[in-house]
């Protein structure tokens, strides 16, 4: 059987003698060595200023928004995975969509000022994929009508954008170390922001408002990382530029062997290094999806419809029409693509493939 993806795992034993020194301590959670050693492992190579572990890629959005001290209405893209939209309403705000580039698949940034309303108070994008927003422009109305803007990075490990790390861009992005990502920690996640104070409200944040053991900052929750994750994430570290390669082979050869078919590939922005993270495909139209993945599962290889269906149809939004969104999320499915994928069976994939598409 083929998934659509599939975590990577070091040896057992590198990650058992990672967390030996957790067992030698006693030492399992309230930021130990191995969570702040990773942390300082991570900035390095991402280059970013203040970055923070978490348990999780979700409890970010939800602690960037509430340190925001964000209220009223949040534009958003309604092509995301459902915590990018869920987190918004979790936190007591207003989800406004916002449509989406048909060729980028990440938020429309012409669209955006019409969205504004006396209610606004920041924009939430994804950056799809991988594939980065149009940052200038969204920093730019951002700044214009004194918006915060959160990213949700997500799918970004390793993304740069113009030389530097995409997660350098906006008050805060966000990003996800759960299991199918191309780095991760099993569950868990971070925050990154080039705002010391922002910073720091967060961490009192993550950390049920603690400021010392008898003292408390603010109100808090709940969202550190702990040893287990940060030995898995120490473990996986090592191998980062070689999974980063081996995808890019499998995405270089989907895509030079699909080229003569009736098949569009998701178009990056210009100055991005992408990290090859997903393989989304379009097809002409729903029909041809579901065609194509009965074909696929009958030889059992699993896609994923990401993502389906349009944000602006949940049933705890205001339900709003999104052409382009709704248009793309019935018709874009996404290639088996992991480390350890032999090439035998992404030939395989793709000659499946060809029996359907031409």
């Amino acid at each position: 059987m083929i998934n659509v993806t599939r975590a990577f795992l070091p040896k057992q034993e590198e990650y058992q003698a990672i967390l030996k020194r957790a067992w030698d301590t006693h030492w399992l959670t309230n930021r130990g060595e191995l969570v702040l050693e990773l942390e300082a492992k991570l900035k390095t190579f991402l280059n970013t200023n203040y970055l923070t572990l978490t348990t999780n890629g979700t409890l970010p959005i939800q602690i960037a928004i509430k340190a925001l001290a964000l209220k009223g209405e949040i534009i958003t893209t309604p092509f995301s995975y459902v915590a990018t939209t869920s987190s918004i309403v979790w936190q007591g705000c207003t989800p406004v969509f916002v449509d989406i580039h048909p060729e980028y698949l990440t938020i429309d940034e012409t669209k955006i000022a019409a969205a504004i309303t006396p209610k606004t108070s920041a924009i939430l994008a994804t950056h799809v994929f991988g594939n980065p927003c149009h940052i200038e422009a969204i920093e730019a109305i951002g700044k214009k009508h004194s918006l915060k803007v959160i990213y949700d990075a997500a799918h970004c490990f390793g993304v740069n954008y113009k030389g530097q790390s995409v997660f350098n861009y906006g008050d805060v992005s966000t990003c996800s170390f759960h299991a199918t990502k191309l780095f991760h920690t099993g569950e868990g996640g971070c925050w990154i922001t080039n705002n010391e104070d922002l910073n720091k409200k967060m961490y009192y944040h993550h950390n049920f408002g603690h400021d010392g053991p008898g003292k408390f900052y603010d109100v808090g929750i709940n969202a550190k990382m702990s040893e287990l994750q940060a030995a898995m994430g120490l473990a996986v570290f090592p191998y980062v530029e070689e999974l980063i390669q081996e995808r890019k082979h499998i995405v270089e050869t989907y895509t030079k062997a699909l080229a003569d078919t009736n098949i569009k590939a998701i178009q990056l922005r210009e100055h991005t290094d992408w990290n090859y993270s997903y393989y989304p495909i379009l097809l002409e139209n729903e029909a041809t999806l579901l065609r194509l993945m009965h074909k696929l599962e009958t030889n059992t290889i699993y896609t994923r419809r990401y993502f389906y269906p349009s944000l602006n149809n949940l049933n705890y939004t205001n339900v709003s029409k999104m052409p382009v969104s709704e248009d793309i999320s019935k018709r874009v499915l996404c290639l088996p693509i992991y480390n350890g994928l032999s090439m035998q069976k992404v030939n395989e994939i793709i000659s499946l493939i060809k029996s359907v598409i031409h």
